[in-house]
């Protein structure tokens, strides 16, 4: 099994990191929520242990963040606010299960094992828009049986587009998930990429996908 921890306090961070590899978990401590949500966003992880306030990013952004993205990793949220609302604010925002500290470390042990017990939905690997195909596998991308060549960018702003098409996806939804929330939100870099797409995607296709709502962001459409 394979844990991220994402948790700021220093002291609580170790001690379940060292609690959890002492259980031949492989662990990933990290302390700030920016970087928890880089990590955590790849799907590498069988479980996600996350803190709900933490410097950079707080735990409930992170959470909600993942979710928008289609990323199902179950969740273990670790936290001192243990008032029923936090509680649950936190599972209707996708979280899993809810530890509240000061915490045994033998429960939050049997959570997690049971959490990355838990069977995975089984989703297709291909993302079908149209005649649009993306086989996120492979990362191989075609518009009927014309494939497609992209850079690491540009599939990841279709990629999102394509597990999203149908919703308008502003250009600072788009920003944070390709380029990370420390990346300038003035750039016109979202543009220059959709528009690349379009010469790579609409162009092999009789009709356009990648739509424009003014004043919004874009929304693909088949």
């Amino acid at each position: 099994m394979k844990v991220l921890v994402v948790e700021d306090d220093s002291t609580v961070g170790r001690f379940v990191q060292r609690g959890l590899e002492e259980q031949r978990v492989n662990v990933d401590l990290v302390a700030d929520g920016a970087e928890g949500l880089e990590r955590a966003s790849h799907g590498e992880y069988d479980v996600i242990v996350l803190d709900l306030r933490l410097p950079g990013l707080p735990g409930q952004e992170v959470l909600r963040t993942l979710r928008d993205r289609g990323v199902a990793t179950p969740v273990l949220v670790l936290t001192a606010q243990d008032a029923v609302e936090s509680k649950v604010q936190a599972l209707r925002s996708g979280a899993d299960d809810y530890v509240t500290k000061p915490f045994s470390f033998e429960e939050l042990l049997a959570r997690v094992e049971a959490l990355g017990r838990r069977p995975r939905s089984i989703a297709s690997p291909t993302i079908e828009v149209g005649d649009l195909s993306i086989d996120t596998g492979s990362r191989e991308v075609k518009r009927g049986t014309v494939s497609i060549d992209l850079t690491p960018k540009e599939y990841a702003v279709l990629e999102y587009l394509a597990r999203n098409a149908g919703r308008v996806l502003s250009r600072t939804l788009i920003t944070e998930y390709a380029w990370g929330y420390n990346f300038d939100p003035g750039t016109n870099i979202v543009d220059v990429v959709i528009n690349r797409l379009r010469k790579k995607i609409d162009v092999a296709g009789p009709d356009r996908l990648i739509h424009t709502v003014r004043g919004v962001g874009y929304v693909l459409r088949g």
